[in-house]
């Protein structure tokens, strides 16, 4: 096996990691000795062993003089499980493949240092790209605090996401709609508006894969959605987050929620007391703690995301159907001319089923 082929594997391994490691990055590890793969582990739980020590145990602990390919640059200070650098050190490696340096500030190029310090060598650049995609939540928030934020679409081939009267069960077909839990499994919170909230009662939990559910977060400035909505009242209500005003979080209706077992925080609004979506995500991010979270409508709330450069990746499922006069996915964004439109780049394009699934990234 190649260094390339064993980098490809690590990868693999290490998005076995989704939704478990959060806010540590998905890492996964393989271990060559004269091309034949002796041992491979990734990074398992939040606060577990490491890819490396994984990988290092897969292999018996007999790794000395053997080529070690792991996706991220391993860590060379003390956190919840000590130094990789200086266990791959202890275990006398000869070689280490970094696919990505780490952009944490007690990393960033410390763990390579102290690799070739002690006299390991250490490749880097393997399949980088690739590995930046792996780590790319932990990297959008270690580097600038806050979440990640893929916006998530389903709609009809002309744009809406509903019909006029605003009925949206089903555009998608269960494909897409499974597909959408699986993605709700790997990111740390799914957010909505108060319109969506009212009209979908929607769960927005991981019923229909086997995965952890991310933590749910409303948007309602005023309190003014009733408690009998699921969001409120199933047994995952507790890991409901509601964002309001600062009025609101002190009244009656916010004592009722937390009553209940629902999360009441106050983030600045706007002047004419509307969210502020900047002020929200730096919350998300610096006070919650999340680095990935999927935002699923509806048409206000993903245009303010948008139009405020928010949004670092799309996913749009498209149904073979058309709606006419309904509502539209981004009715809210406003472009004056072509040359201000939000741009992305196309990374997949495929069949989810009957409909289309397309992925971008902000350019």
């Amino acid at each position: 096996m190649t260094e390339q082929d064993a980098m490809k594997r690590a990868i693999e391994l290490g998005l076995r990691g989704s939704g478990a490691v959060s806010p540590n990055p998905r890492v996964g590890c393989v271990i060559l000795r004269d091309g034949q793969v002796i041992g491979e582990g990734w990074h398992e739980q939040y606060g577990g062993e490491h890819a490396e020590a994984n990988a290092i145990a897969n292999a018996g602990g007999n790794v000395e003089g053997a080529t070690v390919v792991v996706t991220l640059e391993p860590c060379a200070h003390e956190g919840k499980q000590p130094p990789c650098a200086d266990l791959l050190i202890r275990h006398k490696v000869a070689c280490v493949v970094v696919g990505t340096t780490d952009p944490n500030p007690l990393v960033a190029g410390g763990g390579i240092a102290k690799l070739r310090e002690a006299g390991i060598e250490v490749v880097t650049g393997i399949l980088e790209e690739e590995c930046r995609w792996l780590c790319r939540f932990f990297i959008k928030h270690i580097t600038s605090g806050e979440p990640y934020i893929i916006a998530k679409i389903a709609q009809s081939f002309d744009g809406c996401i509903s019909t006029a009267r605003g009925e949206s069960k089903w555009i998608t077909g269960d494909d897409a709609r499974r597909r959408v839990h699986a993605m709700r499994s790997e990111v740390d919170a799914v957010m909505i508006g108060r319109g969506t909230a009212l009209s979908d009662d929607p769960e927005l939990t991981t019923r229909d894969v086997d995965g952890a559910h991310p933590r749910r977060i409303v948007l309602d400035s005023h309190l003014s959605l009733p408690l009998s909505l699921k969001l409120f009242s199933d047994s995952y209500r507790n890991n409901t987050f509601v964002l309001c005003n600062k009025r609101a979080a002190q009244s009656r209706k916010a004592d009722s929620l937390r009553v209940a077992g629902v999360n009441i925080a106050a983030v600045d609004d706007n002047s004419d007391s509307s969210m502020n979506i900047n002020a929200v995500v730096a919350y998300c991010g610096k006070e919650m703690g999340i680095t990935s979270m999927m935002v699923e409508g509806g048409s206000q709330l993903l245009s303010s995301v948008v139009q405020h450069n928010l949004v670092d990746e799309l996913h749009i499922f498209t149904a073979p159907i058309l709606i006419g006069d309904g509502k539209h996915s981004f009715s809210s964004l406003y472009s004056a001319a072509l040359k201000d439109a939000r741009r992305f780049q196309t990374r997949a394009l495929g069949l989810c089923g009957n409909d289309i699934h397309v992925i971008a990234t902000r350019v």
